[in-house]
């Protein structure tokens, strides 16, 4: 099934440094988390002389294709294999960029990214799922990811366990960066 369905083995937000904001891997290709580290240092070093400020680049770099695209001090990447088709990632990532900017109000900058931190990492999973690709449709993304926020019309206790879920999902997302361990 994989084969036959497009694929992403990875998708990284870094900062303008190369440091980590968001990142979700799909694909045992880096199976420590410093091989995780290295991937993406290598790929930033590689890309950030680069101007892909007005439209999404692509590069191929280590056996994969890497779509990629910069706003402000957010780097926004997309890591497939070398055999699939770099305009179905390139509409991933067109997806993930406008889908982030709708959450963030078109403030697209590493310290809302933060602080939206759980939002983004929510609509990471809308659009990926497993390495598949589920949606591109920014405004679908967007608004199966921040319904509870935009539409104020949730009850208090709605909003609670959603901020509860979100607040938990954050904490496995960073347990399983750190120890390299499924939950």
């Amino acid at each position: 099934m994989q084969e036959s369905c497009p694929s992403v083995k990875n998708i990284l937000l870094l900062d303008s440094e190369g440091r980590r904001v968001a990142v979700k891997y799909y694909a045992d290709d880096w199976p420590t988390h410093a091989a995780k580290l290295a991937f993406e240092k290598s790929v930033f070093t590689k890309t950030q002389k680069t101007n892909a400020r007005t439209e999404a680049e692509i590069t191929m770099f280590d056996g994969y294709i890497i779509v990629y695209k910069f706003v402000q001090d957010l780097h926004f990447f997309i890591t497939g294999g070398d055999n699939e088709n770099e305009l179905i990632l390139a509409t991933v990532l067109q997806g993930i960029f406008d889908a982030v900017g709708l959450i963030l109000r078109n403030n697209v900058e590493k310290r809302a990214a933060l602080e939206n931190l759980d939002l983004i990492l929510l609509c990471l999973d809308e659009i990926v799922d497993g390495g598949i690709i589920l949606e591109t449709e920014s405004s679908v993304i967007a608004g199966k990811t921040a319904s509870d926020c935009m539409d104020g019309m949730s009850s208090l206790s709605e909003q609670v366990i959603s901020l509860t879920l979100a607040k938990l999902y954050i904490l496995k997302y960073f347990y399983r960066n750190k120890y390299n361990k499924y939950i």
